[in-house]
């Protein structure tokens, strides 16, 4: 079998978590089936790389993004399946499927429909993205959630789509890069240069700027955390300009009030991130949106508890009691969700033994539940499915 596994990110150029899925599952799947990458960006070795069309260097993005597509779906004549990630490629994936005949599978690994604060950054070119998502959603032979809460999500969203094609195939983490430990050997500590401290409490955010990793109820429920506890912020790669000054704003006012706060903008490498989490007492995914969560993962196979919202399939991977704390989420309610979030750090932070029993559990639940080459199996296995169908 042959697949052409369409992505925008693919590396060196990955910035979030459809990226390391799309990197995690062609390492595995190609002990399985024969893959060919298609992506975007810069020329890179390893897969084939689609660049939009120069006529259009000053158009909305989103247009641009198709024009990619275009020649990404073209270029998918020798596939047996294609096999598209996110709306960024779902169109290529839809014509490929159509000009040769192919079954074509798409991984949710959002939704546009409940991401609108995307229209801030993409303009008119979020009804393009919506289109084509919807377009590829509902005419995919399979669709590939990444948790039984997005599953539900897409069939809410998208009620044309037959349950019988939509499966579950959870993220997953690998477990020899992720795991609990101080900096690697010869390696300088990223806390020292920081000056961030072993001896209190430290809770750390790793995302990017946007309205969906809910930072900014983070920022606003750390006035309330209890003084001994450090807030290491890993952000960066804002969506619009206005929310990166909204966020410097409130983070400056954050500093202004309580010691302990440390905002990291750049873009970390595995290892230094891999240590941020390790340290931390607690990690904190304030998301108002996610489907699964792959950060959730890393700090679990860290060894560190877990205080996240319960939002999409977060509760299935972060166990309330266990391996940390679930905080209820909504929209109208967001001084209560911020308050509670407060209290939820609060109470994993003052109880050092209680946050390394819920980090080990974590661990174990990373390494037992979630492995890379589980996810690889079970994406050929909807392959099968789908072609056997047709």
């Amino acid at each position: 079998m042959r697949v052409a596994m369409m992505t925008k990110e693919y590396p060196p150029e990955i910035y979030g978590g459809a990226g390391v899925h799309v990197t995690e599952l062609v390492s595995h799947l190609r002990a399985l089936c024969d893959v060919d990458v298609h992506c975007m960006g810069a020329p890179r070795a390893g897969a084939v790389v689609h660049v939009p069309d120069a006529d259009l260097s000053a158009a909305n993005p989103a247009l641009r993004t198709l024009s990619a597509e275009l020649r990404m779906a073209n270029a998918a004549g020798d596939a047996d399946v294609a096999h598209s990630h996110t709306w960024y490629t779902g169109l290529a994936g839809h014509l490929a499927g159509a000009l040769y005949d192919i079954p074509h599978i798409v991984t949710a690994h959002s939704l546009e429909p409940r991401r609108p604060w995307k229209a801030e950054q993409l303009g008119g070119g979020y009804r393009i993205s919506s289109w084509s998502e919807r377009n590829a959603m509902e005419h995919a032979d399979a669709v590939i959630a990444v948790s039984a809460g997005m599953r539900a999500d897409v069939l809410d969203t998208y009620p044309a789509i037959d349950p019988a094609r939509v499966h579950v195939v959870h993220n997953g983490i690998d477990t020899s890069v992720w795991y609990p430990g101080p900096a690697d050997p010869g390696t300088p500590s990223i806390l020292a240069a920081h000056g961030i401290s072993h001896d209190r409490p430290i809770a750390v955010f790793v995302g990017r700027i946007t309205r969906q990793k809910g930072l900014a109820h983070l920022v606003a429920a750390a006035h309330r955390f209890d003084p001994s506890i450090q807030l290491v912020l890993c952000a960066g790669a804002p969506d619009t300009a206005e929310l990166a000054e909204e966020t410097e704003r409130e983070v400056a006012r954050l500093a202004a009030a309580r010691d302990g706060v440390f905002w990291i903008r750049d873009m970390l490498p595995t290892t230094q991130v891999r240590e941020i989490l390790s340290a931390a007492t607690v990690f904190v995914c304030p998301s108002v949106y996610e489907p699964l969560g792959i950060v959730n993962l890393e700090a679990m196979a860290c060894a560190t508890a877990v205080v996240a919202s319960d939002v999409g399939g977060i509760p299935e991977v972060v166990q309330d009691g266990v391996t940390g704390r679930l905080v209820h989420y909504n929209s109208y309610e967001t001084d209560a969700f911020e308050h509670a979030l407060a209290d939820a750090v609060n109470a994993v932070a003052a109880d050092a033994t209680v946050a390394a029993e819920m980090g080990r559990a974590g661990r174990a639940r990373a390494t037992a539940e979630f492995s890379w080459a589980r996810v690889a199996q079970q994406t050929l296995d909807v392959y099968r499915d789908v072609l056997a169908r047709r």
